[in-house]
């Protein structure tokens, strides 16, 4: 049955997130399904055209703030939250869904409103002064939703402790086709990727760190790349002190992050905290890619016994997991971790969402008093 779906992202998909990676492919895969999208976002000077059939409406100022040990990419204008609202009502949406739904700000006057069936999907995993100082705004815009989802178990715990309510939990989805689009090429030398937001909690750093003390010591040398930009890109730079063979690319396309999931040896994700969930390695998984990952819970979950994990922040500790992954390398490995992915297909998600958005719409237009 075709439905009007509207996917609101409080995040600016201007600036690389998994939010708004989740919302790109999740309008793909519905507007396959003869859907009719539109997503909105905050970045009224982004003209970029994203890879997606869907109408992309973009709303507001976009200021960066501080959260979760990271920065999100928001707008604070409660013009853009009206004019939000405002672009629902010409849509006239089936049901609405709201990624990182209490997210400052654009989601907050349709919420209030509750003018149509909404899902909510909660991202974040983790405490702060947010969510604890905010408390009575989130009890109230909680009201707003009809089925509340979140993408991990942490993710649910942590917006249980503020609204006092449980939701579901379904997994991060991704387009794992996409994902072997490319040529799979490899070279001699030992190449190593890190992809995301350049910040503190990512713990670049650390992966600096083991390749220049690898390298240092002879033998077989590594190669690190580092896709993605961010506040910490300066430290990092100098951390790396001018090697040549620690490479910033800066951000980069959805298009060039596959490709080099393809061309390189190992997916380093070294984060310290505040991971819900990695996706990330079940996209490196679904590349045919050796995947090295922090012992931290959302990456532990994720990597469901295929990768190597060590110790967040422990330079020596991510090398010995390095050289193991590379010792153990097999294609019988390579391709069980690329079956494992396959769970995690966004169709699967999406056909999950679709009896979800059904369930919002009972439920939105038979409220139980």
């Amino acid at each position: 049955m075709t439905r009007r779906v509207a996917l609101v992202s409080p995040y600016a998909l201007s600036v690389y997130g998994g939010v708004q990676e989740q919302v790109l492919a999740m309008s793909r895969v519905l507007s396959a399904r003869n859907h009719d999208v539109l997503i909105l976002a905050p970045d009224a000077s982004d003209l970029t055209h994203y890879d997606t059939p869907a109408d992309v409406e973009r709303l507001g100022r976009m200021v960066s703030v501080p959260a979760n040990g990271s920065r999100a990419p928001l707008t604070l204008s409660p013009g853009a939250s009206f004019r939000a609202r405002r672009a629902l009502e010409s849509f006239a949406p089936d049901v609405v869904h709201y990624h990182e739904p209490f997210a400052p700000l654009l989601s907050w006057v349709s919420l209030r409103a509750h003018a149509y069936a909404s899902v909510g999907t909660f991202h974040r995993a983790g405490s702060g002064p947010a969510l604890r100082f905010g408390a009575p705004v989130i009890r109230s815009l909680a009201k707003g939703l009809d089925v509340a989802v979140a993408v991990s178990d942490a993710a649910a715990a942590t917006i249980a402790s503020v609204t006092g309510s449980e939701c579901e939990v379904l997994f991060n989805g991704f387009e794992t086709e996409r994902f072997v689009t490319s040529p799979r090429e490899r070279s001699v030398e030992v190449v190593l990727l890190f992809v995301g937001r350049l910040d503190l909690r990512k713990g670049v750093a650390t992966v600096i760190e083991a390749t220049r003390e690898h390298n240092s010591r002879g033998g077989r040398p590594w190669r690190l790349v580092i896709a993605g930009d961010g506040p910490d890109r300066p430290r990092l730079e100098a951390l790396a002190a001018h090697d040549g063979r620690v490479v910033f690319l800066g951000r980069v396309t959805d298009a060039q992050k596959r490709s080099w999931l393809r061309r390189v040896h190992v997916l380093v994700a070294p984060s310290t905290h505040g991971e819900s969930f990695g996706l990330v390695l079940l996209e490196a998984m679904a590349s045919e890619t050796l995947v090295v990952a922090s012992d931290i819970h959302g990456y532990r979950e994720a990597a469901g016994g295929h990768a190597n994990l060590f110790h967040p922040g422990d330079a020596r500790a991510l090398e010995q997991a390095i050289e193991l992954a590379l010792a153990e390398e097999s294609e019988q490995r390579i391709q069980s971790a690329r079956a494992y992915a396959e769970d995690w297909s966004m169709t699967k998600l999406v056909e999950e969402y679709e009896t979800r958005y059904e369930r919002a719409r009972e439920r939105f237009e038979h409220p139980v008093a």
